[in-house]
């Protein structure tokens, strides 16, 4: 039973290690941009978009789906960026062990 209550332990100290982590990567940011730095997205480890910001000349009124799409194109970066980094960082906490859910 001590080999039990020795996993336990340990599983207590990962739980507390990914917590703190998890607190850690809401203050970590990635970037990214679209149609040449015109758009860019911030997001942070929590999948969140922080910012978005658009340069002046991208803004077309006749051409309102451009913008659009490299919005989206942007953002939906940002969020692969932010996802690659809470992996990474998550790897590195549990030795490339794949958690469920993580």
């Amino acid at each position: 039973m001590k080999g039990m209550g020795d996993m336990m332990k340990q599983a207590q100290k990962l739980q507390a290690k990914m917590l703190r982590m998890q607190e850690e990567l809401a203050d970590k940011t990635v970037e990214a941009t679209a149609g040449g730095g015109m758009i860019k997205a911030v997001a942070n480890g929590r999948q969140q978009i922080l910012s978005i910001h658009i340069e002046k000349e991208v803004v077309d009124p006749d051409d309102v789906e451009m913008l659009q799409d490299l919005i989206l194109a942007a953002v939906n970066d940002a969020l692969a960026k932010s996802q690659e980094m809470v992996s990474g960082e998550m790897s590195k906490l549990t030795g490339g062990l794949k958690i469920p859910g993580m």
